[in-house]
Order: structure tokens, then sequence, then C-alpha cells
């Protein structure tokens, strides 16, 4: 036998050691997406569990179980002989009904915390939200011992919030967990934020003073830190059971942001302006009203979205850098350069990204 080939035996032999056998719910989705290409990438066989198949995931390779998370005993099949769970799908923002919040959000969470323990899966790595400690007052430079706030004023935070907490209750001698808290995951694919702004530009009105500053997570970096805590946790079971935010770590104003995105799709920046407490109280009514009268659409303005968009909230990772070593390796400006490219590219394929 060739020495060549033994090289190249010994190769596949230390990847196949190496390889995971791991679960991401939310495969097809943004951030789900961008962590499976990394797993595949590096050799892990990767399975995902999501309402809807997902043509890219079969191209690479990638299976494929569609449920709803709140279909138990299918959760509990997709985490059989898995490894690792890296739990990415929720209900998103802003809008919808408290049960199909709950459902999604917290019985979904919760069985993925029964299947991995009936399964006796090892490690899971829990997508959070910074939202989850967001009370509506300025937050800067917070850091993880931050409480729950006494009420929320949306279901995604208080659904997300009780979902957290299971996760980190159910860190123990069989079950490793870490709840990773990115902030705003943006970039080239996003499904949400970006459509909705571009979406909205022309009727985009600045919300406050403009001063409040925020941070942001592209997309690369989000799906890195995840993958960066299930290898930390596989080495270091004293970070299990705790939580880290994730960011760029470069806060800025928020409008700023917004301006750097419209102007990253060829759009002019936004112009005028209403007060805070106007635009809250735009909000309330608005969702008073969309209750009341059991309108399906998303409200124009909510008290979530004032708060957001009001406020400064931005976080301190130094605990993620220390314990995760991680570290935002595309900086917002890159990540701009690159939505920008993406977005150009769309529009010259006439893909419309925000229909």
């Amino acid at each position: 036998m060739g020495t060549e080939k033994i090289k190249m035996m010994h190769k596949e032999r230390v990847a196949n050691q190496r390889s995971q056998k791991i679960l991401v719910t939310g495969g097809g989705g943004f951030l789900g997406q961008a962590m499976v290409r990394r797993l595949v990438d590096r050799g892990d066989h990767v399975r995902s569990l999501a309402r809807n198949f997902y043509p890219i995931l079969a191209d690479l390779g990638v299976e494929q179980i569609q449920a709803d998370l709140s279909d138990a005993q299918v959760v509990k099949k997709a985490c059989q002989d898995r490894n690792l769970v890296f739990h990415t799908a929720a209900k998103p923002p802003p809008w919808g009904k408290y049960e199909d919040y709950y459902r999604t959000n917290v019985v979904g969470t919760q069985n993925i915390i029964d299947g991995c323990l009936d399964c006796n899966v090892s490690r899971l790595i829990y997508t959070s939200t910074p939202s989850v400690v967001f009370d509506g007052r300025d937050m800067e430079g917070a850091d993880e011992s931050v409480p729950y706030p006494a009420k929320f004023n949306a279901f995604y935070p208080r659904t997300k919030a009780l979902a957290e907490q299971r996760v980190v209750r159910a860190a123990g001698e069989h079950l490793c967990t870490v709840a990773l808290r990115p902030h705003q995951i943006w970039g080239p694919g996003d499904p949400h934020f970006v459509p909705r702004l571009i979406a909205r530009a022309a009727k985009l009105k600045r919300i406050g003073n403009g001063k409040n500053l925020v941070d942001t997570t592209y997309i690369d970096n989000a799906a890195a830190a995840h993958i960066l805590a299930a290898d930390r946790l596989a080495d270091n079971r004293a970070i299990s059971g705790k939580i880290y935010f994730i960011s760029q770590a470069e806060p800025i104003p928020v409008w700023d942001m917004i301006n750097a995105i419209l102007n990253a799709a060829g759009l002019e920046p936004v112009s005028g302006s209403i007060s805070y407490r106007t635009a809250w109280l735009m909000g309330a009514v608005f969702e008073f009203v969309y209750r009341v009268f059991h309108i399906p659409s998303e409200p124009m303005m909510t008290r979530f979205l004032a708060d957001a968009l009001a406020k400064s909230h931005w976080f301190d990772i130094t605990a993620a850098k220390r314990d995760l070593g991680y570290l935002p390796a595309v900086s917002t400006q890159e990540g701009l350069r690159r939505l920008a490219e993406w977005l150009q590219s769309n529009n010259k394929k006439g893909v419309n990204q925000w229909s």
C-alpha cells in the first residue's frame, strides 16, 4: 500500500473520530443554515428538525425531519443517536398569539430538553435573546447578572425568558447546557430584520433623539459563537448552565445602523422623526385594536418595537470572550460590505428580497 494512500486513510480515520452526530432545530432558518454549513464543512453528521423541507439542506446531505416542536414524540425521534443539539428554532417577534409563542418557544424547548435526556444527548446549546432582560429602559454595557424584568410588553421575550430558564435548570449530571443571547442577527440571507427595514424604508421615521446605542451580531459571528460554545462545553463542564451575550462588540447609534443597511440596499437614509412617547402610545393603541378585532397582520407599531428603536441596548460580552474564546471575526463594516454585495447580486438576478 502506497504512502499517500496510508496518509489519506489516516486523515479519514481522524476525521471520523472527530465527527459528531448533531441535531439542529430550525436548520433551514437564517442562523440554522449558517451553522449547518459550518458543521457539514468540518465533517459532522447533521440532522435538521423544522416544519418545512429545504432543498438547500438536501444538497448539503443533511437529514431532514419535518415536524412541529410541540410534537414531543417526533422531537424525541429527532434526538435519537445525537451527541449534541443546537436549538435555534423559535417563533420570532414581533407579533402573534400568546398560545402560538408559548407552544413553540416554551413547550417546544421543554420537548427538546426531554428528548435530550431520554436519548442521552450530552450537550444542548440554546439560542436565546437579549430581549429576555430588556425592560424598555436604556441598557448600556449590561452583563449576564442583569435579572429578568418583572413584566414584558411582548409575548416573544416573555416566552423566550421562560424557555431560557428551563434550559438553565436542565443543566446537570446527564445534560450540559449553554444559552447564548446573540443580539439582532443580520447579514446576507436575512429573512427578517433586513427585509423588514427595506420594505418599510419609505415610511420609516426616526423614533426618539437618535442617540441611543445598540449592538448587533453579524450572521457568521453568531454561527461561530454557537459552535464555539458546543466545543468548549465538551471540554469544560464548568460552563454548563451558564448564559452568554453575543454581539459585534461595536455599539453604534441604532439609526446609523439602520441607515447603513438601507445604504447597502441602495436606499436613502431615514428622514423625519417622531417622539418616543408618541411611538409608544401608537404601539399600545395598535396592539389593543389588533387584538380586540383579531386582525391577523402585524401592526405598524408596537410598544416592543418603539422601545427597541428608541432605547439603548448593548451588552458586555466579556464572559463569552473569556469562557468561549469568542471574538467577532467579521466586523460590522465588513458585514455591511458583504450585505451590499449580496443584495446587489440578488437584484441582478431579479430576486426581490423585500416583497
